[in-house]
């Protein structure tokens, strides 16, 4: 079987949003196959925004310590092959089209018996099989949404990482951050070392009775661990942070801003967590593991001259760290955005948060089909832009070399920057237009 062939194969099992308050397939699924997903330690990671971010660190941490390191993402920025990664690297095609080929009899026994795997549960299964195949010596694991009836919660991650919660997927998961976070919780496995990333206090306290449940040891950020110092570098931060086992100093994190700083003490306690005996890491395991992290379309360079950035942002929690990182990390005299969102977001409260920071917005739509008309979001953002400052583009290629061309027409030393934002999607539209290859 080819590449492409897989692909459409898992693609016309549905949609990867479709959300169902149920593990019975999956969990049949998985029987089928031997539950590969008790072949190894798992770290599983639930929240609204830093999850995948975290991942990548975790991993960062682990391959520096020689393990071979299983890490399940979603959704993916370029290719469907990002999600499923060995030591770092993405599943070749080959590699991947033999992993569905030898899925697909266990897919088509669960579909005759009135069990219609989904697009999401395939992938999963997939990797939970990839990953003890390989061997992996560990597994980090994403969930896709929500925690407790997410495909990924067949396995009994020993850590689970908890980022921070806010408002998204309201219509699935709740429309408070106390209902969300129970949903989150439902990742806690009983004997589990739960790593908190900081929360609102409403979902902090329904994480800790989660917690407490479950009887699982509870690490919280701010409290048992945290970041200690944080100063800008050339290309990311300098930070010293205090782990749950030791004390970290100077530690190069070439990502930026202060939520990348959390995602990566959270990181580093869960790793501690999984680690046994009682002595850190070792500070050059921490710096040399954490020098080599990278987070693509999170706050990502991709051109100089005139800089553009990408970001994956695409709730307000989200998109709020975002421009906090963005004034941190960039003297930009003058802002242009190109800005895409799915239409079942919360748009309005999104273009409020960019208004301030955008001198002028090229409004178009990605790829996909759930991206807001361009017509709609221009019409949208003149009620908090006006109407000079916004420029309708249907064409997402086109947007992108508008508002380049805009940022050139300021002037080379005029301190014009490009921010491409408002959705996985449009970041991973935006890399793959602009032959981003990292």
């Amino acid at each position: 079987m080819e590449y492409r062939a897989a692909e459409r194969a898992i693609l016309e099992r549905g949609v990867e949003w479709k959300f169902e308050p149920t593990l019975d397939r999956i969990a049949a699924l998985m029987d089928l196959l031997g539950s590969p997903q008790r072949a190894y330690p798992v770290v599983h990671i639930a929240g609204t925004n830093g999850k995948t971010s975290t991942a990548r660190l975790v991993e960062a941490l682990l391959k520096e310590r020689n393990l071979r390191v299983g890490r399940f993402t979603s959704p993916h920025l370029v290719s469907m092959r990002e999600r499923i990664c060995v030591d770092g690297e993405s599943l070749s095609e080959e590699r991947f089209a033999a992993a569905y080929e030898e899925l697909a009899p266990y897919l088509e026994l669960a579909d005759s018996q009135g069990r219609r795997i989904s697009f999401f549960e395939a992938l999963t299964a997939m990797a939970f099989s990839v990953f003890a195949d390989t061997p992996v010596d560990v597994a980090v694991i994403e969930t896709g949404m929500g925690g407790t009836w997410d495909a990924t919660n067949v396995a009994d991650g020993t850590v689970a990482i908890i980022t921070p919660i806010s408002l998204d997927h309201t219509d699935r998961l709740g429309a408070d951050v106390g209902t969300i976070a129970g949903e989150k919780s439902g990742i806690i496995k009983p004997g589990a070392t739960a790593v908190f990333a900081q929360q609102p206090l409403a979902a902090a306290e329904v994480l800790m009775r989660g917690a407490a449940d479950a009887e699982a040891v509870v690490a919280r950020e701010g409290l048992e661990f945290g970041v200690l110092n944080r100063e800008m570098a050339i290309g990311g931060q300098l930070v010293t942070l205090r782990g749950l086992k030791g004390l970290y100093e100077d530690v190069y994190l070439p990502l930026y801003g202060g939520h990348q700083a959390g995602n990566a003490v959270c990181a580093l306690a869960a790793v501690e967590a999984l680690t046994a005996g009682e002595d850190p890491l070792g500070i050059e395991l921490v710096r040399q593991g954490f020098a080599k992290a990278s987070s693509p379309g999170r706050l990502e360079v991709v051109r100089r001259e005139p800089t553009v950035v990408l970001d994956a942002a695409h709730n307000p929690g989200g998109l709020e760290a975002t421009l906090d990182g963005l004034h941190e990390a960039f003297d930009f005299a003058k802002v242009i955005g190109v800005v895409s969102v799915m239409a079942d977001k919360d748009v309005p409260t999104l273009l409020d948060l960019l208004e301030p920071v955008m001198d002028e917005i090229v409004v178009t739509r990605n790829s996909s089909p759930r991206s807001m008309p361009a017509e709609e979001l221009g019409r949208l953002a003149e009620g908090y832009f006006g109407e000079d400052r916004v420029h309708v583009i249907e064409r997402f290629d086109d947007a992108i070399d508008r508002a380049i061309g805009m940022a050139d027409a300021e002037g080379e030393f005029s301190g014009t920057g490009v921010l491409i934002t408002g959705s996985v999607i449009t970041a991973g539209d935006a890399r793959l237009l602009l032959k981003v290859d990292r």
